[in-house]
């Protein structure tokens, strides 16, 4: 029985020699040359693949996506029925998140935006300093994601608030859940990092209702899903002053048009989907191991539940 492997062209042969040096044993064929679909038990794939592809390998027992997050393999018509499916929780792939988070933390934190206009217009002007114990940071989503960054943000000294679909106890965070909760939250948040997963609920959180809710001049950044930011109502909080500036790696549709008035607002930093990127001898070992406990009937590892969309 072999391995469906599917991913990016340069991404390919890295992710078939991390697996094989695991596990020599494993027949790895990489997409689309899958061969007899009778021999697949299992696939690895990333968010392009076509989930209805998939229905055609009957003896399929398990697909581990390559990341944490999993809205691409909700989208009609959704992975086979019955089928298991596995995300990453890779602890390199939590670490670059949270340094990206903590990168564009500064970055708002420390007014670079404003440092580097002057430099364009050859200004030399001290800004009056910031103090780290006074810049509310707000993180909706405390998963494996939010977590660390908040850990990576309380060590640094500033004040840390969380929110999460249930209560949750992080030490140092405050918590807020529910509706309520969430309005709570913003109204505090200086700079609101969106690390949630991306479902039914959670798509378009960031609109114009909720930017209305931040201070005025608070700062966003958004390593999660486009999908959770209503596109015009942010350029027309930054346009307004409401909101003081966007980092963004995540979009809808994506890759970003070459026309899209992010690439050239001066307000906005974004970067292309890559604010963590999986690395594949990081994150081989479990899959691995996913695909051993799959052939013996035994509990898989970060299986995805279907019902709370990650």
């Amino acid at each position: 029985m072999a391995v469906l492997l599917s991913t990016k062209a340069n991404a390919m042969q890295d992710w078939r020699e991390a697996l094989l040096a695991l596990d020599p044993s494993l027949e790895i064929r990489m997409f689309p040359e899958a061969g007899d679909p009778a021999g697949i038990e299992a696939a690895v794939v990333w968010t392009a693949h076509d989930m209805a592809e998939l229905r055609r390998y009957p003896n399929l027992r398990l697909i581990v996506s390559m990341g944490a997050g999993v809205d691409h393999l909700l989208r009609s018509p959704g992975p086979p029925p019955g089928i298991p499916v596995a995300r990453l929780v890779d602890e390199r792939l939590t670490t670059g998140m949270a340094e990206w988070v903590l990168l564009n933390v500064l970055r708002f934190h420390r007014q670079d935006l404003d440092y580097r206009a002057q430099q364009a217009q050859r200004i030399w002007e001290e800004l009056p300093a910031p103090e780290t114990s006074s810049r509310r940071i707000g993180i909706l989503g405390l998963g494996e994601l939010g977590t660390a960054a908040a850990r990576l943000l309380l060590h640094l000294g500033f004040p840390v608030m969380g929110w999460s679909r249930r209560p949750k106890q992080v030490p140092g965070v405050e918590g807020f859940h529910g509706p309520e909760g969430l309005a709570a939250m913003l109204g505090r948040s200086d700079i609101l990092v969106c690390l949630l997963p991306l479902t039914p609920e959670t798509r378009g959180v960031i609109n114009a209702q909720s930017l209305a809710l931040l201070p005025r001049g608070a700062f966003l950044i958004n390593g999660a899903r486009g999908g959770h930011v209503v596109q015009p109502d942010l350029l027309a909080a930054l346009e307004s002053g409401q909101i003081g500036g966007a980092a963004l790696d995540v979009f809808e549709p994506e890759p970003l048009p070459a026309e899209h008035p992010f690439w050239g607002h001066p307000k906005v930093v974004l970067t292309p989907h890559a604010a963590s990127i999986t690395i594949p001898r990081s994150a081989a070992p479990q899959v691995v191991k996913n695909i051993h406990r799959a052939r013996e009937g035994r509990p898989l590892l970060n299986l995805v539940d279907f019902a709370a969309g990650y």
